[in-house]
């Protein structure tokens, strides 16, 4: 039984750096070009450059998404920037279009390939194709139940690994295939610039009466709403094992630090967990405190078991209970200082509590802050901010703070 790979958004260095610390095995992220997530900070080559050391050093991978549909316009420069990624060492690419995986194959034949799920892979025999054509693994649709999962598994090559998403925002649409953006906004959802207008309120109006609005409401049967609850699967993770699945991924590259950390913790202490003692394997209700903690919709287990009510009815809105304050960027042990990067407004004298990658998190409370000119404040308020804090606790690079959000 091979552990599963966990694999973590990186929507930008931060969050890479984040991912790696707080136990994901490998990150996806998008670059320059050609990905689905055109309004996320992505990846220039420089800053690439710096994550796949961080990673590398760590001895976690690095994929990055070109997972767009190209149109014509799209593949100028193609060849160019896939042997850039190729050259500095990148361990595979995420793609979902037959022509770029083509080129791929023809350019940077020894760069690994994996099928993104705008492919919409369904079944064995699709999943062989694309193996047989060079693809190492198949980001599996989201619409597959767990038993077909291990139905596919049975009937492919070890050699073909295979990839399924296990937590974050689900698409309305099949395998993320929308039109609606560009029908509604002009911002074409498969080529990276979805405005999400299946999160926005709709009524109905009659022709002939203007200025009507009438609500959807839900009946016995539902309302056929395009609003979609989150996928988490952290309790059954036995389930995902057996079904053959060899790397589980995390959904989010939009999100923030504090989910991406709150996130991984949660499934790399799970996995971990099982591992060490498969037959007393206990879900910790620990772990579903850390993933109700970020931002988040309501969950449900997609379409893994058949789960019908998969839509949210009444809100779009997003559950937010706790608000990330800041990371520490230094720790002076002698003098018990934090210097921290501000993420949200806290106060001097503010109790806070702490998430890092091993243990419990605990609180902490700061004092005497100083902004970077020493001179002494309430309170942080201003975006990114540096300040330095005296502690009652020590802490360590790179953890974070977070507090129950202000109502």
């Amino acid at each position: 039984m091979r552990k599963p790979e966990i694999l973590a958004p990186a929507g930008n260095l931060e969050k890479l750096i984040t991912a790696i610390d707080f136990g994901a095995d490998a990150v996806y992220l998008g670059g320059s070009k050609l990905n689905l997530r055109a309004f996320s900070d992505n990846f220039d080559i420089e800053k690439l450059k710096q994550g796949l050391k961080y990673a590398h050093d760590r001895n976690r991978k690095v994929y990055v998404t070109i997972n767009v549909f190209a149109h014509n316009e799209d593949l100028a420069g193609l060849e160019d920037y896939l042997k850039e990624l190729y050259e500095i060492g990148v361990d595979a690419i995420i793609v979902s279009d037959p022509g770029i995986i083509m080129t791929a194959r023809e350019v940077v034949p020894d760069l690994e390939l994996h099928l993104s799920t705008q492919a919409n892979n369904v079944n064995y025999k699709s999943a062989e194709f694309w193996h047989k054509n060079g693809v190492k693994r198949i980001v599996l649709a989201r619409e597959l139940s767990l038993e077909e999962i291990k139905e596919l598994r049975g009937k492919l090559s070890d050699t073909c690994d295979l990839e399924a998403f296990v937590h974050g925002s689900m698409c309305m649409a099949y395998s993320g295939r929308c039109l609606l953006s560009n029908y509604m906004t002009g911002r074409d959802s498969n080529r990276g610039e979805c405005a999400q207008p299946c999160r926005y309120k709709y009524n109905i109006m009659e022709e002939k009466r203007p200025g009507e609005f009438f609500p959807i409401e839900e009946d016995e049967r539902g309302t056929y709403i395009f609003n979609s609850k989150d996928l988490c699967m952290v309790e059954h993770i036995p389930d995902l094992v057996d079904a053959g699945i060899n790397s589980f991924k995390i959904e989010g590259r939009m999100k923030s630090t504090f989910y991406v950390a709150s996130v991984v913790k949660a499934y790399r202490e799970a996995v971990d967990t099982y591992f060490e003692n498969p037959k007393d394997y206990k879900v910790n209700p620990k772990w579903i405190d850390y993933l109700n903690r970020p931002s988040h919709r309501q969950y449900s287990t997609g379409f893994y078991f058949g789960e019908e009510n998969k839509q949210i009815y009444d809100s779009s809105s997003y559950i937010r209970e706790y608000d990330i304050v800041g990371v520490v960027k230094e720790y002076d042990m002698e003098n018990s200082v934090a210097t921290i990067e501000q993420k949200n407004r806290v106060f001097s004298g503010e109790t806070v509590e702490v998430l890092r990658p091993v243990g419990d998190s605990f609180e902490v409370t700061l004092n005497n802050m100083k902004d970077k000119n020493g001179k002494e404040i309430d309170a942080a308020r201003t975006g990114q901010m540096i300040f330095t804090a005296s502690t009652d606790k020590d802490l360590k690079e790179n953890d974070i703070l977070i507090k129950v959000k202000e109502k």
